[in-house]
């Protein structure tokens, strides 16, 4: 009975993140040399697992610094980061559907 109640716990854990929190991958640039992966508060029209590229390949069909900066911004104003790690290349291949952009 105990097993199932922490399966129970996991599962409703992991419904409420992918609600309401966003992983959000920065690949390495100029700005931020080591990247950095964060987890945000949710935003309008972002995905669980994202990163700017990923949102200016959807957005606008490709990637250039003009968009990135502005994905950026549009992060930093609205979104709370509720944590920083370091970079994962994984989460960020993953975000971009296996594609890497150049920085």
């Amino acid at each position: 009975m105990k097993g199932w109640l922490q399966v129970a716990g996991v599962s409703v854990a992991a419904v409420f993140a992918t609600q309401f929190v966003t992983i959000f991958a920065i690949q390495p640039i100029g700005a931020i040399p080591d990247g950095r992966t964060i987890f945000i508060t949710r935003l309008m029209n972002v995905n669980f697992i994202d990163s700017a590229d990923a949102i200016c390949a959807r957005k606008m069909g490709g990637v250039n610094l003009p968009c990135r900066v502005a994905v950026f911004g549009q992060v930093g104003k609205e979104a709370t980061i509720i944590a920083r790690l370091p970079y994962s290349s994984m989460l960020y291949e993953f975000s971009t559907g296996g594609k890497t952009y150049d920085r």
